[in-house]
Order: structure tokens, then C-alpha cells, then sequence
């Protein structure tokens, strides 16, 4: 493996801790989970509820309308995860799905996939809600315990990568 020079290194970074992994490190993904509404209902409500992973604590949203829009199902997540927990798009219900990305505090992490009560949707044939998990979420190599600027070196490979990101979401650059 030849010299690294330290002008290919993050400026400031120190580059003090050297980790060492067999095999090429991966970036994290956030998971998607989609929110869909079958039976054409007219009226009603229903709610989504899961295990937050970073505490595992359950949570339950307020209420969500049966015709709500992308931004109103994310409103009712954030307000139960947090700001920045969940982006959101599609919608607006039924018609269409939304599809909630878990973003923030939960980027980059397999997510328990939520459950939906559709008991108290109304009108239309056997209305109901359902979620499904569209991409499995998964953390980046040593997510939480690497720095940013901190050295990787793939033992198969020996290849050297450097954190460029930060300690919650690394972002493993080749160094050559």
C-alpha cells in the first residue's frame, strides 16, 4: 500500500484514531416505510405507532385524517419523534401512498416497521391502512464510534479510508 500524503487528509481532522475492518466500509441507509390506504374510505381517522430505536420507547401519533397529505402524516410523526425524525412524500391519502424516510436522529438505522389502526375509518368497502417497509434501514461501518477525520484501513484490501462525514453518519473516503 504506498504513503498517504497528508494533504489528501481532512484539513484539522488529526486523523489520531486508526480503525482497521475487513472489507470496504459501507455508508449507512435510512429506511422508508409507506403509509397506504385501501377500500376507498370517505371519512374517519387512524394512527401509526412503533418503537423508537433510539430508546425503545413506543409511540402512538394524534389522530391522522383519512385524506391527509404527505406533510400532515409527517407532522403527526415528528410530533410523537421529534423534529427532523421523518421526511415525507406521495399522498395525499388514499389515492395515493405516502412514503415516510426516517431522517435525523434515526438517518442511517433499521427502523422496527410501524403498525397502523385503520378501526376508525369510515364509508368505502373494508377500509384499512397498512405499512410496509420499503428499504430496510442500516447503519454505516463503526456509525457512533468513529469521528470525523478518524483513518480506516480494509485488512483485505489494504486500502486506507478516512471519515469525512461525522460520528452519527460516516462517509468513508477512499484515500489514494
Amino acid at each position: 500500500m504506498g504513503t498517504i500524503p497528508i494533504s489528501n487528509l481532512v484539513p484539522g481532522a488529526g486523523a489520531a484514531e486508526v480503525l482497521s475492518y475487513p472489507g470496504a466500509p459501507v455508508a449507512g441507509v435510512s429506511e422508508v416505510q409507506l403509509i397506504t390506504i385501501t377500500g376507498t374510505p370517505t371519512g374517519g381517522t387512524f394512527t401509526l405507532s412503533g418503537v423508537n430505536p433510539n430508546n425503545a420507547t413506543t409511540f402512538t401519533t394524534a389522530p391522522i385524517a383519512y385524506n391527509a397529505s404527505a406533510a400532515t402524516v409527517v407532522a403527526a410523526l415528528v410530533a410523537v419523534l421529534g423534529t427532523g425524525a421523518v421526511t415525507g412524500s406521495g399522498g395525499a391519502l388514499p389515492g395515493s401512498a405516502v412514503s415516510a424516510t426516517f431522517a435525523g436522529a434515526f438517518t442511517a438505522k433499521n427502523i422496527p416497521q410501524m403498525t397502523a389502526d385503520g378501526t376508525l375509518l369510515t364509508g368505502g368497502t373494508s377500509p384499512a391502512v397498512a405499512v410496509t417497509t420499503t428499504t430496510q434501514g442500516s447503519s454505516a461501518t463503526y456509525a457512533g464510534k468513529a469521528a470525523a477525520g478518524v483513518l480506516l484501513v480494509n485488512t483485505v484490501a489494504k486500502a486506507l479510508y478516512q471519515n469525512t462525514g461525522t460520528v452519527a453518519a460516516p462517509v468513508w473516503t477512499l484515500n489514494s
